[in-house]
């Protein structure tokens, strides 16, 4: 008997598997198919064997049914009813199970999921890491979907559950983030103010910068790449991660990309988790990035500080094991 997986379990089984598991569209039409029959037969979703489940899968593992009359909740399964799947939403895992996409899963999430955390979870699935439950960040070949990805399939499900939820929370993410640090500087420096940000212009992460031929001879490198970068202001803001970057050489390595940055004409400002993490500090960072952006800051006191260190320690309370404690 196949099953449909969906919502945490679904989640789950994509951190551990990454982007070899997508499937093109004619796969993913064929397993939405299959997905829609299992769903009419009506039969109660069971687990054949005991343990038997995919990856990252714990139990009791979450399944779609189409109706209340299917519904089961077990040791094993827990179901939610959904009555219409949208076009490409499954993908065969194998053995049985159909599993929800990328895409699906977070719209599934967003009836779940706080504004913040589905932000958190834009980010991290349009990025290059992944949230390990009590331990570090664990970094990934390459991103799962993108915001444009995610915006398509959400706007083309009209009445699916959270779905406005996660357009909202679409408004937000953005491409490319390297790390939990990354996304929660971002977030900290660009959500609007009444989310508890300070409302500036979205950088571009991780963007390459290339060394122009002429200034070759000048570099040790043809490109670098900045963790934050607003192009247009030459602004680049690099976390400073103790975890990944102890190695001497590899802080060397840093050493001469920002001095390759500077000679391109880059202001490079480095950031520690200290500062990400005092607010006084974190409120002069704000300032710099804004004034080199052009930004004028005008936000009212004491209510926005109040939401600022509200959504800080929402950030830090969702993804506390994934940061880099290390000093």
């Amino acid at each position: 008997m196949s099953i449909v997986i969906a919502y945490d379990s679904a989640l789950a089984y994509w951190r551990l598997v990454g982007s070899g598991f997508l499937g093109d569209n004619r796969a993913r039409q064929k397993a939405t198919r299959q997905a829609r029959a299992t769903l009419e037969s009506k039969e109660k979703p069971r687990l054949e064997g005991d343990n038997r489940r995919p990856g990252g899968c714990a139990l009791p593992v979450h399944v779609l049914v189409s109706n209340g009359e299917s519904r089961a909740r077990t040791k094993s399964i827990v179901s939610t009813v959904w009555s219409t799947l949208p076009e490409k939403s499954i993908i065969d895992a194998g053995q049985g199970f159909l599993m929800s996409s990328p895409e699906f899963c977070f719209l599934q999430m967003a009836s779940r999921m706080s504004l913040v955390e589905l932000i958190l979870l834009c980010f991290e699935l349009c990025g290059t890491y992944y949230l390990v439950d009590n331990a570090p960040a664990k970094r990934r070949e390459a991103p799962l979907t993108s915001v444009a990805k995610l915006r398509a399939f959400v706007e083309a499900a009209p009445n699916a559950p959270g779905r406005a939820r996660a357009l909202r929370a679409l408004r937000y993410g953005q491409d490319g983030s390297a790390s939990p640090m990354e996304t929660m500087l971002a977030m900290l420096l660009c959500l609007p103010y009444g989310l508890g940000g300070y409302g500036l212009g979205w950088p571009k992460l991780n963007y390459r910068v290339d060394v122009p031929a002429s200034m070759r001879k000048l570099a040790d490198r043809t490109y670098c790449e900045c963790d934050l970068c607003w192009p247009d202001a030459a602004l680049c803001v690099e976390y400073d991660s103790k975890l990944y970057h102890t190695d001497p050489e590899r802080q060397e390595s840093d050493a001469r990309r920002r001095n390759t940055l500077a000679s391109l004409g880059f202001t490079v400002v480095t950031v520690s988790r200290r500062q990400v993490m005092d607010g006084g500090a974190f409120n002069r960072l704000a300032h710099q990035v804004a004034k080199k952006t052009g930004k004028r800051l005008r936000y009212e006191d004491p209510g926005f500080t109040r939401k600022h260190c509200f959504l800080r320690d929402e950030l830090i309370a969702l993804m506390h094991a994934s940061f880099d404690y290390a000093e």
